[in-house]
């Protein structure tokens, strides 16, 4: 009789079977992973020997039902984990006293943790984490003395942990972190000698840890985000074993724990956002292995000891927001895998070392800011060539700028304000065109020109030139800073006329108040230009520069306009009982090719699609259908015809909003030569139908094949990866190298299509938007629910920025196998958070390598593209640059152990 049934990893595709519970000797029943649907099959309830059950990784859903759990009363071992199981659960589950493993983590179950569990006095590992599970953790739970490992993490649990925990004298892994949990911690937990991971992390617990805790086996322990007050145990570290240490967002005061001195296995502490006290001079001992330490915004005194270069794996040292003092010992430029340091608002004095500036450095983030450094910017911060934010300010820094920090090319944010710094600006910053997020030179001693190198800083949103004496006029190359969202130039000796930068007309007195010299003829604040022969000369140059940017456009609508109105005409006088003479009608007066073999008549068009009948239509939106026509060379259209306005109840309306529909795609697709984006080979319209021809993209949309179980698994991850890369680099086109700028509006999966290499191209540009500088650029919210960007609903502004929302959303829809609008909403919760891996499309397995590493840095930047405020999103131009050139982050996590809100702080 069979006893043993293994099919793990073995792909089913389908629900188990009624006849299952025929086999009534079955002791072993392995169906992991095994693409299991529905629900479990009551026949399941003769399986009365079963003493190992594992149905992990599947799809089976509903509830379990409790007369399964009776039965099943010789299981040793109850694996349902990671299925989409709902309902409560079941009280039964007391009756398995043999049961050694109990596994329901990642599924839907509610309700309740029943008090019966407490039964099972011969579990060892009891896992219910990453559900909807609320009430109290039950005080039955400390009946559980041979219990090694509980995982309750990722629930809605409330209530206070019970003092009978400090019976399970066996627990050696106690998670319960990102729950609801209150109150004071029993003093019983010291009790749990075994320990050796303690989490309690992102819940609500107050009061005080209990002075005596700290179990020498304790490896891993989490107090983070809580509202702890009191000390750290000072023996918290006493078994010498302490790897990863965090209690970080709490209200935890006195010193540092001795213990931790000697603690030499340590990896990982955070420490920061309380209100710790002492002198740290000598609290700290040498940790070979420590990569991660932040003990920022306390209230820490004393001076950085040479000790700490005897640290010589640490990447990220935060000590920013304390009260330390003395000077940066020369020992640390001896860290080579140094790349964060945060050493602002303390009271640091001296020189940088210059040692801490050598080629082999890979110094990332640098930021000395509010201290008391004296002396010159060392000319070797040009070789920092990994540097991508410096901040300098508020120090005593004196001499010049050097030159040689424009060859820091990867460098995003400079901040340089609030010292002594003398000289020009030295017109190589102008070649930090990865310049976006801040360059602030303000309150200095510098002067000379504005050089006009600046201007080529295109991607910079933040430019700040206040009070450093600056002369001379006001370089008309800024006019091409597009991205510029705040200009100060306030309070110094510039002079002349204002060039054309929108960010000036925000709020001129602001960005350019305090210099005499300066005239406007389109700012009211200034004086008006005029009355020298030069200023003279410039007024009749912009003069005649209007009225042709006014004409050439007019010009060109009035020759449309009587194109159009030709080929109405021409069809009126050509009317035929034939609907498809009538679309023939008018041969190739209407019809433009610009970018195909101009042989090529809308009349075979409408042939090869039998005057588009319904079987040749392969797709429907809100503006019209799109249908296939294969020509008798076997070349093969897309051809989009917007919708019939002519039958219309209210015609001139209708018309008006399809021709400006139609007006938009063809303006916006008429001189796009982008690879990423499709193809446009021409136009028609006749008798109230527009329609568009474009290449046919073969496998088409990115939604179809996302949603498609089968297609889905296809799209393999580094094809993902590409595909995100590829619409990057459109939108950056679309934004950046057209003039002017191009916004789509409506990046989604249904306007993204697919080759047979599966390469991306953006389509659908019927909500495009030209951003003329010379407008307003505000509209009514146009595109797809879930990828239009927030600010629209407030304020109406059409910017680039709200296609860098839209990409942000399909990026991580690609990637998460779902839209993210779910975990975007709890994201915006302090209390919430989610490793990545379980974010990930489950059809597909982990990515490892250089696609893990690829597809971390694309979450990251997805992530910060769907910020709520439109300027802390990054331009698109930076982020296809990102990517394209694969940057690397400071990231030193395990792949597995990386949270989404640990993705968000990177930027």
């Amino acid at each position: 009789m069979l006893q043993t049934l293994d099919l793990t990893d073995v792909k089913l595709n389908s629900s188990i079977p009624d006849e299952l519970g025929l086999c009534t000797n079955l002791t072993f029943l392995g169906l992991a992973s095994t693409n299991l649907q529905g629900t479990l099959p009551p026949s399941m309830a003769s399986l009365t020997q079963l003493t190992e059950f594992g149905i992990s990784g599947n799809q089976l859903s509903g509830e379990v039902p409790p007369y399964l759990l009776s039965n099943w009363t010789q299981l040793i071992s109850l694996q349902l984990q990671d299925n989409s199981f709902t309902g409560t659960i079941p009280s039964e589950v007391g009756l398995l006293k043999k049961l050694n493993i109990l596994y329901m983590f990642k599924n839907n179950i509610s309700g309740d943790i029943p008090s019966e569990i407490g039964n099972l006095s011969n579990l060892i590992e009891l896992d219910l984490s990453e559900n909807s599970i609320v009430g109290s953790v039950p005080s039955s739970i400390g009946n559980l003395t041979k219990l090694e490992r509980m995982t309750l993490f990722g629930n809605k649990l409330s209530g206070m942990l019970p003092r009978e925990i400090g019976n399970m004298e066996s627990l050696m892994y106690f998670d319960v972190s990102m729950n609801r949990l209150q109150g004071e911690l029993p003093s019983s937990i010291i009790q749990l000698q075994n320990l050796e991971l303690f989490y309690l992390g992102n819940n609500s617990f107050t009061g005080s840890i209990p002075e005596e805790f700290g179990p020498r086996s304790l490896t891993n322990a989490s107090f983070s985000y809580n509202s702890f007050t009191g000390k750290l145990p000072p023996n918290i570290c006493i078994g010498g074993n302490l790897i990863y240490l965090t209690a970080n967002k709490n209200n935890l005061d006195g010193p540092i724990p001795e213990s931790l001195r000697n603690c030499t296995n340590l990896d990982r502490v955070r420490l920061e956002d309380n209100l710790l006290q002492g002198d740290i001079t000598d609290a700290f001992g040498v940790y070979p292995i420590l990569k991660y330490i932040d003990l920022s915004r306390n209230q820490l005194a004393g001076k950085l000891s040479p000790t700490w270069g005897a640290c010589t794996q640490l990447s990220y040292f935060g000590i920013s927001e304390n009260m330390i003092s003395g000077e940066i010992p020369p020992v640390l430029a001896s860290l080579k895998s140094l790349q964060d340091i945060r050493f602002s608002s303390n009271r640091l004095s001296g020189q940088i070392p210059v040692d801490m500036f050598n080629s082999d450095s890979v110094i990332f983030n640098l930021n000395l800011s509010r201290n008391q450094f004296s002396g010159k910017i060392p000319v070797e911060v040009g070789k920092l060539a990994r540097l991508r934010n410096l901040d300098l300010s508020v120090n005593n820094f004196s001499g010049p700028i050097p030159e040689e920090i424009g060859n820091c090319e990867n460098i995003i944010s400079l901040k340089l304000n609030d010292n002594k710094l003398t000289g020009q600006i030295p017109y190589q910053v102008g070649n930090l065109d990865a310049l976006q997020s801040i360059l602030d030179l303000s309150q200095n001693e510098l002067n000379g020109e504005i050089s006009p190198q600046l201007g080529n800083l295109k991607s910079l949103e933040f430019l700040n030139l206040s009070n450093i004496k600056l002369s001379g006029l006001i370089p008309s190359s800024l006019q091409g800073m597009l991205s510029l969202t705040s200009i100060d130039l306030s309070n110094n000796e510039l002079e002349g006329p204002v060039p054309d930068v929108n960010a000036f007309g925000k709020d001129p007195v602001k960005a350019l108040g305090g210099n005499q010299g300066l005239c406007s003829n389109e700012l009211k604040s200034l004086s008006p230009c005029g009355g020298t022969p030069a200023s003279s000369n410039r007024s009749k140059r912009n003069k005649w520069k209007l009225i042709i940017a006014v004409a050439v456009p007019v010009a060109i609508l009035l020759i449309l306009l009587l194109i159009l109105f030709g080929i109405f005409c021409c069809c009126r006088n050509h009317k035929d009982d034939s609907d498809e003479e009538d679309l023939d009608s008018g041969g190739d007066s209407s019809f433009s090719v610009w970018n195909y073999n101009g042989n090529v008549v809308f009349k075979d068009i409408v042939k090869a699609t039998k005057n588009f009948d319904e079987k040749y239509c392969i797709g429907k939106g809100g503006q019209g259908s799109v249908y296939k026509a294969t020509l008798q060379n076997d070349i093969s259209f897309a051809v989009k015809r917007l919708h019939d306005t002519s039958s219309s109840s209210s015609e001139n309306a209708s018309e008006a909003t399809h021709y400006k529909s139609f007006e938009s795609e063809v303006h916006a697709l008429t001189d796009i030569r982008h690879r990423n984006i499709v193809k446009m080979y021409g136009f028609s319209s006749r008798k109230g139908c527009m329609f568009l021809v474009y290449e046919y993209v073969e496998r088409g949309s990115l939604a179809n094949v996302l949603y498609n179980e089968k297609e889905a698994k296809n799209l393999d991850w580094s094809r993902r990866l590409n595909i995100i890369k590829g619409v990057a680099q459109a939108l950056s086109y679309l934004h950046h190298d057209c003039t002017p700028p191009i916004v789509h509006r409506d990046i989604t999966g249904n306007n993204i299509l697919l080759n047979p290499e599966y390469e991306a191209k953006v389509s659908d540009f019927g909500t495009a938007r030209l951003l003329k500088p010379d407008e307003s650029n505000w509209t009514v919210p146009v595109g797809s629910y879930g990828y239009i960007a927030p600010e629209l609903a407030s304020t109406m502004k059409v910017t680039e920025k709200c296609d860098v929302y839209s990409f942000g959303v399909v990026a991580l829809e690609l990637l998460f196998g779902k839209h993210p609008g779910e975990f975007l909403l709890h994201l915006q919760s302090e209390g919430y958070d989610i490793l990545l891996v379980d974010a990930l499309d489950k059809r597909l397995t982990l990515p490892t390598g250089a696609i893990a590493d690829e597809l971390v840095l694309i979450v990251t930047y997805a992530l910060a593209c769907t910020r709520t405020s439109p300027v802390s999103r990054p331009t698109m131009h930076f982020v296809s640059r990102e990517l394209t050139a694969k940057t690397v982050l400071p990231i030193h996590e395990n792949f597995h152990l990386l949270t989404l809100k640990k993705l968000i702080k990177i930027l």
